[in-house]
């Protein structure tokens, strides 16, 4: 008998020890497990919060059915391969606290940030984050453009001036936007022809590897539809786009923070009228090619066509960009009797009907100044 309650309690021991044997095995099993799935998940969450695809260009058309909720929407875009899981999306628009998304019809693209849709879907057109950025300010030139460009891309200054003035490039140009870009900018006395044609603007840009033609177009693009706004008022005008640009580039580069366009553009007008010249010293500086801090007597007389102290009437073309303030200003000039204005060292205007005017009020606010 005590044989046999030994045999049984050894037995039990060892049915002990092949359960704690199954329980470790189990529990290493579900602790593996547990720390997969929580990996995988972590893993699989992180992928799920990335863009598809941050190198695709594709643009799909994704209509969002008016009344939509998060979850429809969020189906919407995971069948068409805008995110990679519509649970998730969802969750991450609640965790944002984002609702009130727009229906409509959007463009969009596998390369977007969550971010990216959820705001798109909330103002109703399709935001992206630029991977460029180029700002080009009022008053520059082409060579100046040019260097903002080096500055921003891959592209030299030289590689940009090279594109912008070749034949190949003008002459699809002006096939692409004849209204805007005609015969005019071939004068043999133009030193760059689509000088004042590449507007002032914020460009941006979503990709990578962008192409010149890619950058230089939308500058031109954009000049093409500030100056749609205006074609009536050219037509009653009997005004060319060119003379346009070329009338504005002049205020543009005279004016000053403080300045008065619409009366400046009055005086340059009243001098076309009797046949005065410009003598404008922002032409004379285009003309000598360069910036200088003070323009001397001697520069004045320099034998260059954009000289509108030596030729009468406006320059051959263009000599910078200028903003819509300008172009409004020159097709709105106010109506004066000037002929002279100076600014002084505040910024501040000067105009004068006569020259013994225009004297006094460098005595005043010029000579008295220094």
């Amino acid at each position: 008998m005590d044989q046999e309650m030994m045999d049984k309690i050894k037995q039990h021991k060892q049915e002990g020890k092949v359960i704690r044997r199954i329980v470790a095995w189990v529990t290493i099993i579900v602790v593996a497990l547990v720390l997969f799935i929580g990996i995988f998940g972590t893993i699989y969450v992180k992928s799920a919060l990335q863009p598809v695809d941050p190198d695709s260009e594709e643009q799909i058309a994704v209509e969002i059915p008016l009344g939509s909720g998060i979850s429809t929407i969020s189906k919407i875009l995971e069948e068409h391969g805008i995110i990679k899981d519509a649970r998730i999306f969802k969750y991450y628009a609640k965790f944002k606290n984002q609702s009130n998304f727009q229906a409509g019809n959007y463009t969009m693209t596998p390369s977007m940030t969550l971010d990216e849709i959820l705001e798109s879907l909330k103002t109703g057109k399709v935001y992206r984050k630029p991977v460029m950025v180029i700002p080009v300010p009022e008053g520059l030139t082409l060579e100046q453009i040019g260097k903002i460009v080096e500055k921003h891309t891959k592209y030299t200054q030289e590689q940009f001036m090279e594109r912008v003035n070749s034949k190949e490039f003008i002459d699809y140009v002006m096939a692409t936007y004849p209204e805007l870009v005609t015969d005019e900018i071939l004068n043999e006395n133009i030193r760059y022809p689509l000088e004042g044609y590449l507007f002032p603007a914020t460009y941006s840009f979503y990709e990578e590897d962008v192409s010149l033609d890619d950058i230089i177009l939308p500058m031109i693009e954009k000049t093409n539809n500030v100056i749609n706004e205006y074609k009536a008022l050219l037509a009653e005008k009997e005004m060319s786009v060119h003379t346009l640009l070329t009338f504005a580039s002049l205020l543009e580069e005279e004016a000053t923070a403080k300045t008065d366009r619409e009366t400046i553009a009055s005086v340059f007008y009243n001098r076309l009228e009797i046949g005065m010249p410009l003598q404008t010293d922002p032409s004379v500086l285009y003309a000598l090619g360069g910036h200088k801090e003070r323009v001397l007597y001697e520069d004045l007389e320099v034998q260059n066509p954009y000289n509108t102290y030596v030729n009468p009437g406006l320059p051959p073309g263009p000599i910078a960009n200028a903003g819509v303030v300008s172009i409004e200003a020159a097709l709105n000039p106010t109506d004066t009797e000037y002929l002279y204005f100076l600014a002084d060292q505040d910024g501040n205007n000067h105009f004068a009907k006569t020259y013994e005017e225009h004297l006094q009020n460098k005595k005043l606010y010029i000579n008295n100044k220094q």
